[in-house]
Protein backbone atom coordinates (compact mmCIF):
# COMPACT_ATOMS: atom_id res chain seq x y z
CA UNK A 1 0.00 0.00 0.00
CA UNK A 2 1.04 3.27 -0.77
CA UNK A 3 0.47 7.21 0.94
CA UNK A 4 1.81 8.53 -2.29
CA UNK A 5 0.73 8.33 -5.80
CA UNK A 6 2.19 5.36 -7.50
CA UNK A 7 4.26 5.81 -10.73
CA UNK A 8 5.33 9.12 -9.48
CA UNK A 9 8.76 10.29 -8.85
CA UNK A 10 9.64 12.54 -5.60
CA UNK A 11 10.45 15.12 -7.33
CA UNK A 12 6.68 15.04 -9.79
CA UNK A 13 5.06 14.08 -6.52
CA UNK A 14 5.96 17.44 -4.60
CA UNK A 15 5.45 19.29 -7.65
CA UNK A 16 1.56 17.81 -8.31
CA UNK A 17 0.90 18.80 -4.81
CA UNK A 18 2.30 22.45 -4.94
CA UNK A 19 0.15 23.18 -7.52
CA UNK A 20 -3.07 21.24 -6.57
CA UNK A 21 -3.09 20.66 -3.23
CA UNK A 22 -5.41 22.62 -0.97
CA UNK A 23 -4.85 21.17 2.41
CA UNK A 24 -6.41 22.98 5.35
CA UNK A 25 -3.96 23.15 8.08
CA UNK A 26 -5.83 20.38 10.66
CA UNK A 27 -5.44 17.93 7.90
CA UNK A 28 -1.73 18.82 7.36
CA UNK A 29 -1.19 18.25 11.21
CA UNK A 30 -3.29 14.97 11.44
CA UNK A 31 -1.22 13.70 7.70
CA UNK A 32 1.96 14.29 9.71
CA UNK A 33 1.57 12.52 13.22
CA UNK A 34 0.11 9.81 11.56
CA UNK A 35 3.34 9.55 9.40
CA UNK A 36 5.09 9.08 12.68
CA UNK A 37 2.60 6.40 13.03
CA UNK A 38 3.94 2.42 12.29
CA UNK A 39 1.65 1.54 10.50
CA UNK A 40 1.68 5.01 8.34
CA UNK A 41 1.17 3.64 4.97
CA UNK A 42 -2.32 3.17 5.65
CA UNK A 43 -3.03 6.57 5.47
CA UNK A 44 -4.38 8.16 2.50
CA UNK A 45 -2.32 10.23 -0.15
CA UNK A 46 -3.56 14.04 0.37
CA UNK A 47 -4.19 13.88 -3.53
CA UNK A 48 -6.84 11.69 -3.18
CA UNK A 49 -8.73 13.27 0.29
CA UNK A 50 -8.81 16.02 -2.17
CA UNK A 51 -10.10 14.37 -5.04
CA UNK A 52 -12.59 12.46 -2.69
CA UNK A 53 -13.64 15.48 -1.31
CA UNK A 54 -14.05 17.23 -4.02
CA UNK A 55 -16.58 14.29 -5.55
CA UNK A 56 -18.72 14.82 -2.29
CA UNK A 57 -19.24 18.03 -3.09
CA UNK A 58 -19.60 17.62 -6.91
CA UNK A 59 -22.88 15.01 -5.68
CA UNK A 60 -23.89 17.36 -3.19
CA UNK A 61 -23.46 14.38 -1.15
CA UNK A 62 -24.87 14.68 2.32
CA UNK A 63 -25.06 10.76 3.90
CA UNK A 64 -21.68 8.72 3.66
CA UNK A 65 -20.47 5.45 4.71
CA UNK A 66 -16.51 4.54 5.52
CA UNK A 67 -15.29 1.28 6.28
CA UNK A 68 -11.89 1.44 7.85
CA UNK A 69 -11.22 4.75 9.62
CA UNK A 70 -7.38 4.09 11.09
CA UNK A 71 -6.60 8.02 12.26
CA UNK A 72 -9.24 9.43 10.62
CA UNK A 73 -7.70 11.23 7.50
CA UNK A 74 -10.27 10.48 4.98
CA UNK A 75 -13.44 10.36 7.57
CA UNK A 76 -12.61 14.17 8.02
CA UNK A 77 -11.48 15.47 4.90
CA UNK A 78 -15.69 14.11 4.17
CA UNK A 79 -16.70 15.91 6.78
CA UNK A 80 -15.33 18.85 5.92
CA UNK A 81 -16.67 18.44 2.23
CA UNK A 82 -20.07 17.84 3.82
CA UNK A 83 -22.42 20.47 4.64
CA UNK A 84 -23.83 21.14 7.94
CA UNK A 85 -26.04 18.94 8.58
CA UNK A 86 -24.30 16.25 6.69
CA UNK A 87 -23.02 12.53 8.32
CA UNK A 88 -20.40 9.99 8.04
CA UNK A 89 -21.08 6.75 9.06
CA UNK A 90 -17.60 5.43 10.12
CA UNK A 91 -16.80 1.56 11.25
CA UNK A 92 -13.27 0.70 13.01
CA UNK A 93 -12.43 -1.94 15.27
CA UNK A 94 -9.37 -0.11 16.87
CA UNK A 95 -10.02 1.92 19.74
CA UNK A 96 -6.33 3.37 19.63
CA UNK A 97 -6.19 4.36 16.16
CA UNK A 98 -9.56 6.10 16.64
CA UNK A 99 -8.47 7.87 19.52
CA UNK A 100 -6.36 9.89 17.45
CA UNK A 101 -9.52 10.19 14.93
CA UNK A 102 -11.34 11.60 17.38
CA UNK A 103 -9.08 14.34 18.63
CA UNK A 104 -8.84 15.54 15.46
CA UNK A 105 -12.18 15.68 14.47
CA UNK A 106 -12.72 17.56 17.40
CA UNK A 107 -10.39 20.14 16.74
CA UNK A 108 -11.87 20.31 13.11
CA UNK A 109 -15.30 20.75 14.98
CA UNK A 110 -17.18 17.96 12.82
CA UNK A 111 -17.33 15.44 15.78
CA UNK A 112 -21.33 15.95 15.20
CA UNK A 113 -20.83 14.92 11.61
CA UNK A 114 -19.23 11.96 12.38
CA UNK A 115 -21.23 8.93 13.74
CA UNK A 116 -18.37 6.28 14.97
CA UNK A 117 -19.61 2.55 14.89
CA UNK A 118 -16.50 0.66 17.13
CA UNK A 119 -17.46 -3.09 15.99
CA UNK A 120 -16.45 -6.03 13.12
CA UNK A 121 -17.83 -3.28 9.98
CA UNK A 122 -19.95 -6.52 8.85
CA UNK A 123 -22.05 -6.14 11.92
CA UNK A 124 -22.55 -2.35 11.28
CA UNK A 125 -23.16 -2.77 7.75
CA UNK A 126 -25.51 -5.68 8.70
CA UNK A 127 -27.18 -3.65 11.68
CA UNK A 128 -27.64 -0.23 9.09
CA UNK A 129 -29.58 -2.70 6.31
CA UNK A 130 -31.81 -4.19 9.44
CA UNK A 131 -32.66 -0.94 10.43
CA UNK A 132 -34.44 0.02 7.09
CA UNK A 133 -31.16 2.43 5.44
CA UNK A 134 -30.60 0.59 1.95
CA UNK A 135 -30.45 3.21 -0.63
CA UNK A 136 -29.75 5.94 1.72
CA UNK A 137 -25.99 6.97 1.57
CA UNK A 138 -24.96 8.92 -1.32
CA UNK A 139 -21.02 8.04 -1.20
CA UNK A 140 -18.94 4.70 0.97
CA UNK A 141 -15.85 4.39 1.20
CA UNK A 142 -14.00 1.37 1.80
CA UNK A 143 -10.24 1.21 3.13
CA UNK A 144 -10.22 -2.02 5.41
CA UNK A 145 -9.23 -5.61 6.12
CA UNK A 146 -8.96 -6.77 2.38
CA UNK A 147 -10.22 -10.04 2.84
CA UNK A 148 -13.81 -8.69 3.66
CA UNK A 149 -13.57 -6.48 0.33
CA UNK A 150 -16.41 -8.21 -1.40
CA UNK A 151 -18.39 -8.35 1.79
CA UNK A 152 -17.91 -4.62 2.22
CA UNK A 153 -18.87 -4.00 -2.12
CA UNK A 154 -22.19 -5.83 -1.56
CA UNK A 155 -23.38 -4.22 1.79
CA UNK A 156 -22.04 -0.82 0.32
CA UNK A 157 -24.03 -1.40 -2.79
CA UNK A 158 -27.13 -1.91 -0.65
CA UNK A 159 -26.52 1.23 1.43
CA UNK A 160 -26.11 3.49 -1.31
CA UNK A 161 -28.93 5.13 -3.51
CA UNK A 162 -29.18 4.40 -7.30
CA UNK A 163 -26.63 7.26 -8.27
CA UNK A 164 -24.83 6.48 -5.39
CA UNK A 165 -20.39 6.17 -5.22
CA UNK A 166 -18.64 3.42 -3.82
CA UNK A 167 -15.21 4.32 -3.81
CA UNK A 168 -12.69 1.09 -2.95
CA UNK A 169 -9.49 1.74 -2.02
CA UNK A 170 -5.85 -0.26 -2.67
CA UNK A 171 -7.34 -1.95 -5.66
CA UNK A 172 -3.71 -1.49 -7.01
CA UNK A 173 -2.12 -2.84 -4.13
CA UNK A 174 1.69 -0.93 -4.65
CA UNK A 175 1.32 -3.18 -8.24
CA UNK A 176 1.36 -6.41 -6.48
CA UNK A 177 -1.90 -7.29 -8.42
CA UNK A 178 -0.26 -6.81 -11.53
CA UNK A 179 2.36 -9.70 -10.69
CA UNK A 180 1.19 -13.37 -10.89
CA UNK A 181 4.04 -14.40 -8.80
CA UNK A 182 2.33 -12.80 -5.95
CA UNK A 183 -0.41 -14.87 -4.53
CA UNK A 184 -1.26 -14.58 -0.86
CA UNK A 185 -4.67 -13.96 0.43
CA UNK A 186 -5.05 -10.14 0.70
CA UNK A 187 -3.81 -9.89 -3.34
CA UNK A 188 -5.28 -12.21 -4.33
CA UNK A 189 -8.96 -11.13 -2.88
CA UNK A 190 -8.06 -7.53 -4.25
CA UNK A 191 -7.75 -9.19 -8.18
CA UNK A 192 -10.96 -11.03 -7.49
CA UNK A 193 -12.90 -8.20 -6.49
CA UNK A 194 -10.91 -6.07 -9.55
CA UNK A 195 -12.08 -8.63 -11.79
CA UNK A 196 -15.74 -9.35 -10.53
CA UNK A 197 -15.88 -5.35 -11.20
CA UNK A 198 -15.09 -5.30 -14.32
CA UNK A 199 -17.97 -7.48 -15.08
CA UNK A 200 -20.79 -6.26 -12.65
CA UNK A 201 -23.88 -4.78 -14.32
CA UNK A 202 -25.16 -2.89 -11.53
CA UNK A 203 -22.58 -0.15 -11.19
CA UNK A 204 -20.72 2.23 -13.83
CA UNK A 205 -17.39 1.54 -13.52
CA UNK A 206 -13.16 3.52 -13.25
CA UNK A 207 -10.65 2.63 -11.99
CA UNK A 208 -8.01 5.86 -11.11
CA UNK A 209 -4.25 5.13 -10.59
CA UNK A 210 -4.48 8.03 -7.95
CA UNK A 211 -2.50 7.09 -5.03
CA UNK A 212 -2.13 2.88 -4.41
CA UNK A 213 -5.55 2.84 -6.67
CA UNK A 214 -9.06 3.86 -6.60
CA UNK A 215 -11.99 2.39 -7.90
CA UNK A 216 -15.22 4.45 -8.65
CA UNK A 217 -18.58 2.20 -8.79
CA UNK A 218 -21.76 4.23 -9.45
CA UNK A 219 -24.71 2.20 -8.94
CA UNK A 220 -26.65 2.18 -11.50
CA UNK A 221 -30.77 2.52 -10.99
Amino acid sequence: MSNQTLGLSDRLAEYLKSVSLREPEVLTELRQETSHHPMSTMQIAPEQGQFMALLVQLMGARKTLEIGVFTGYSALVVALALPADGKVVACDVNEEFTAIARRYWEKAGVTNKIDLHLAPALETLDQLLASGQANTFDFAFIDADKSNYDNYYERSLQLVRPGGLIAIDNVLWSGAVADPQIQDTRTNAIRALNQKLHQDERVTLSLIPIADGLTLALKRS
